[in-house]
């Protein structure tokens, strides 16, 4: 019977990375045939290397390829150097402990509202140039160059970087339970180092080997990101991600091919940047040895480790409260002329010419976001208790691949799967491609409390004769019951943000609040942008409010049980 049930749940802890690495397996095979010549749905079954052709000897190539490099890569070296800096010099202060829920809030803000507040803040008749003008700056007219969109691609390095760190932060803060931090720090600090450098040198080795894939994944989001591209990145050329996205989208079926081949690109310089990630990591840690070498407790490197970090995370914080703020300036803005700071008379014309649009598109924004979510919550608890062994392992690969591959890089690829099933355009499909990215999420949240878990309790349920199902459903789900809260309400933020998922498995016959706002941002009236992308960025935070309240309540019920 026991080997039967074992057998049972091998079979069932399948399920997540089936249902994860079948679309992806099946979408990387979908860009990868029409890369070279092969695509029996437009009637080319041979192979040739025409797509390549065309793809390297388009003008906007060079160009989209040296922007994508220059701000996914540096903005993944900025946001990583600062979320360790920052860590190491808080790490010993009160306020350490207190910032989890502030910044949980900030890394709430979906990147498609911070991409846009952000924008309002730096164009050139933006909130900030407003501030300042006319008395500091002397501009009487909006001046004449170029942030947002800019063609080095600096001002999307910047959002990047500060979008990531304080994702970062929270990775870093989650895997220091798991090290005796303190005790290290302590010691260190007894023989003479400086905390800052104690940390570095003791802590951030341990806890980088933890967090590894998370930096993975931030790199391979940055290199193909394409809602902050959209409205950060250049777009003369755009980023390569976004340069695959109008070629997908061109009514010139040819262009699929060269699509197709920059969207393989577009992977292979995910795994270049990855690769060159690894070459830094190496010569990172042979300077942090050369640093413990030197016998020195501090010095001004824990000073300019400090203020790096400090300055690029409390200017995250800041910008993403200004983003917020602005987007709610316009979204009741009525006339708003330069160089007034404020608008000079407010009005609700905006929220109620939208109010039907934006229940619509709430609907279906929360409605994908609520049965992904579930869905991810079941397939990821039973494919950890499968792989449970009481003892600690590290989170599988599989279900993680997702996130470590751009999304231009096989979405488009899975497209040609469901159109080949007829299954494109559904709600179904749409859930399952949210589940894509959903799922690994949730994954990763709950690995680290799954493992935390003391097997003792398991153990005792099965003594007094609890088979695994029960003691799985009546003792491992009730003592989880907090983080897994906080798994959903992960997973629900994150699915209420996705553009290109939604976008391509639905054809575009399906509207969400996030693709809303980024067709708006391409152009549209910056009043009305402002209510859709202010009713986007509501979404998350309920969710997490919803998070901690329910978490709270259960905690204080049982309290007053055990009294």
């Amino acid at each position: 019977m026991t080997r039967h049930s074992g057998t049972r749940w091998w079979i069932a802890g399948q399920l997540l990375p089936l249902a994860l690495l079948l679309p992806t397996g099946f979408g990387l095979l979908g860009v990868l045939l029409p890369t070279f010549g092969f695509h029996p749905g437009l009637n080319e079954t041979g192979f040739s290397l025409q797509a390549i052709n065309a793809l390297t000897g388009d003008p906007s190539f060079g160009q989209a390829i040296w922007t994508t490099l220059i701000s996914g890569l540096g903005g993944a070296f900025l946001s990583v150097g600062a979320a360790f800096g920052f860590c190491a010099s808080i790490y010993h202060t009160p306020w350490f402990k207190r910032l989890r829920a502030p910044l949980s809030a900030a890394l709430a803000l979906p990147h498609v509202s911070f991409a846009v507040g952000f924008a309002f803040l730096l164009a050139p008749s933006g909130f900030l140039a407003r501030l300042i003008s006319p008395e500091i700056s002397g501009w009487q007219q909006p001046p004449d160059f170029l942030i947002v969109g800019d063609p080095w691609a600096l001002c999307l390095l910047i959002g990047l970087a500060l979008k990531e760190t304080l994702f970062l932060v929270l990775m870093i803060i989650s895997a220091l339970g798991q090290v005796r931090a303190d005790a290290m720090v302590r010691t260190a600090q007894s023989y003479g180092y400086g905390p800052v450098r104690a940390f570095m040198l003791i802590i951030a080795p341990q806890i980088y080997r933890q967090i590894r894939i998370p930096i993975s994944a931030v790199i391979a989001s940055s290199v193909g990101s394409i809602d902050l591209a959209l409205v950060l990145g250049p777009s003369a050329p755009p980023t390569l991600a976004v340069l695959v996205l109008n070629w997908f989208g061109d009514f010139d079926l040819e262009l699929q091919f060269q699509a197709a081949a920059g969207a393989s690109t577009l992977l292979l310089i995910s795994l270049v940047a990855i690769g060159i990630w690894d070459v830094l990591e190496r010569l990172t840690g042979q300077l942090g040895r050369l640093w413990i070498w030197s016998g020195r407790r501090s010095g001004w490197a824990d000073i300019a480790i400090a203020a790096f970090g400090q300055s690029v995370a409390g200017l995250s914080l800041f910008a993403s409260l200004l983003s917020v703020l602005v987007l709610l300036i316009w979204s009741f803005a009525g006339q708003w002329q330069w160089p007034e700071a404020l608008p000079m008379s407010w009005s609700l014309s905006h929220w109620g010419s939208s109010m039907a649009a934006i229940i619509k598109l709430s609907v279906t924004t929360i409605g994908l976001a609520c049965i992904s979510t579930l869905l991810a919550l079941i397939l990821c608890l039973i494919a950890l208790e499968a792989r449970d062994k009481g003892g600690r392992s590290r989170p599988q690969i599989l279900p993680l691949l997702p996130l470590l591959l751009p999304q231009a890089s096989f979405l488009f690829g899975v497209t040609i799967l469901w159109s080949a099933l007829h299954w494109d355009g559904s709600v179904a499909i749409v859930i399952w491609t949210h589940l894509l990215f959903v799922g690994p999420y949730i994954y990763l949240s709950l690995h680290g409390p799954f493992q935390a878990l003391d097997p003792r309790s398991a153990l005792t349920a099965r003594t007094l004769g609890k088979t695994r199902w029960a003691t799985f459903l009546e003792v491992k789900i009730p003592l989880l019951f907090r983080p897994i809260v906080t798994a959903a309400a992960i997973g629900f933020s994150v699915s209420v943000t996705l553009y290109l998922p939604t976008l391509v498995a639905g054809a575009g016959r399906i509207s969400t609040l996030a693709t809303e706002t980024l067709a708006l941002a391409s152009g549209g009236d910056r009043k009305t942008l402002g209510v859709i992308a202010i009713s986007l960025t509501v979404l998350p935070f309920l969710a997490l409010l919803a998070s901690l309240g329910l978490s709270d309540f259960v905690a204080t019920r049982r309290k007053g049980l055990l009294i």
